[in-house]
């Protein structure tokens, strides 16, 4: 099998582009004794990908009790469930670990930590500390952290934070700097709770950017990152990875063509390739996406797709596009925005390496 025989629009994932990405960012963890990566599944959600990010069923983060349950069922027990939790989760997520895998799940809430304390089955739970985000999360440095540590009593497990607001940041000096800050915050929370007695073996940072380019991990046991793996347009901007490190593309067909535009209609609209603007706000704005031959290649210079419908795209060329070699059918490739939100709304990969040929389809898991 190869593209020619696939519907469209669907995932295209370049397996040896995924390895070397994964590489990368092991290679950047280990700069660090002691540090081990636990791999965000939150994207990619798939056992295929996740048996590569995180060899011998490593430890893993998801966001989604489905993807708990998914992963949980392909052998990957270590998981932190990376979403504040709510009471109504907890049966779900109890039902998991009795069968032998360790969930543990995250709360910034007292209320929410008196209930997973009263809560008659297996549970373990970290505070979630805020230090920058402005998401979730408690300070560092608040009474409320260790009042929620208190309230979890036996069951708390450590404390976990985001520095997703390193995806603002346009310098690798800017990202080293919010990593620090994260770095700080994470192990101040872990001090306070330990000085009070509580049990904190993990204590878990991270973003792409953060994992790195952090220059400091003592005192951190792991570190999540997610978007590494396929990385997207915004990615490449803020430094993650290069504009050829990008994995998955949306395979997709020309439905129509406006040479009075400059533009060609495809079948893959808001649906296949998502509404998401990251770039909006980066250096170079490639609106829904940047459209590649079907190799994968930039051979249309700055083809954007400058709109959405439901099921459709359209692309505008920089310069002429090359109608003659872009007749109703033939078949392009898609470079997402946000790769996250792209990926969201197919049931699967189809998996090259290099070429055309489909070497595999692997399965991803949707829902809640």
């Amino acid at each position: 099998m190869t593209l020619d025989d696939l519907p469209t629009p669907c995932l295209v994932l370049d397996l040896g582009i995924l390895k070397a990405n994964l590489a990368r960012m092991q290679a950047a963890v280990d700069r660090h004794p002691g540090l081990r990566l636990r791999p965000h599944m939150k994207t990619a959600k798939s056992i295929p990908v996740a048996d590569l990010a995180a060899p011998g069923k490593g430890p893993i983060t998801v966001s989604t009790v489905a993807e708990a349950r998914y992963f949980a069922g392909g052998g990957f027990h270590d998981q932190i469930y990376a979403v504040g939790v709510t009471p109504a989760k907890l049966d779900a997520i109890a039902a998991l670990n009795a069968q032998g895998a360790d969930v543990k799940v995250i709360t910034d809430d007292i209320d929410v930590a008196a209930a997973i304390a009263a809560h008659p089955g297996p549970l373990r739970a970290l505070v979630e500390v805020d230090c920058g985000e402005g998401r979730g999360g408690v300070s560092p440095g608040s009474n409320l952290l260790t009042e929620i540590g208190g309230r979890l009593g036996a069951r708390c497990a450590g404390v976990m934070t985001h520095a997703g607001h390193s995806y603002a940041e346009r310098t690798l000096e800017g990202v080293a700097a919010v990593a620090e800050a994260e770095h700080r915050g994470a192990v101040l929370a872990a001090e306070r709770l330990r000085a009070m007695g509580a049990t904190v073996e993990v204590v878990s940072l991270g973003s792409s950017p953060t994992a790195l380019y952090g220059r400091d991990m003592s005192g951190i046991t792991d570190i999540r990152a997610g978007v590494y793996m396929f990385g997207d347009l915004f990615q490449a901007q803020i430094g993650t990875h290069g504009m050829g490190d990008i994995a998955v593309t949306v395979l997709t067909a020309v439905t129509g063509r406006k040479p009075d535009r400059n533009a060609v209609l495809v079948d893959a609209g808001a649906i296949a390739l998502s509404k998401d603007r990251s770039t909006e706000k980066a250096p170079k704005d490639y609106g829904f996406g940047l459209m590649l031959d079907a190799d994968g290649k930039p051979s249309f210079g700055e083809a954007i797709v400058a709109r959405v419908h439901q099921e459709h795209g359209e692309v505008i060329g920089s310069g002429p596009l090359p109608f003659e070699s872009l007749p109703i059918g033939a078949l392009l490739r898609i470079a997402p925005n946000h790769t996250c939100l792209t990926v969201a709304a197919h049931d699967r990969y189809y998996v090259v390496n290099g070429g055309r040929e489909v070497i595999a389809t692997w399965e991803r898991v949707n829902g809640w």
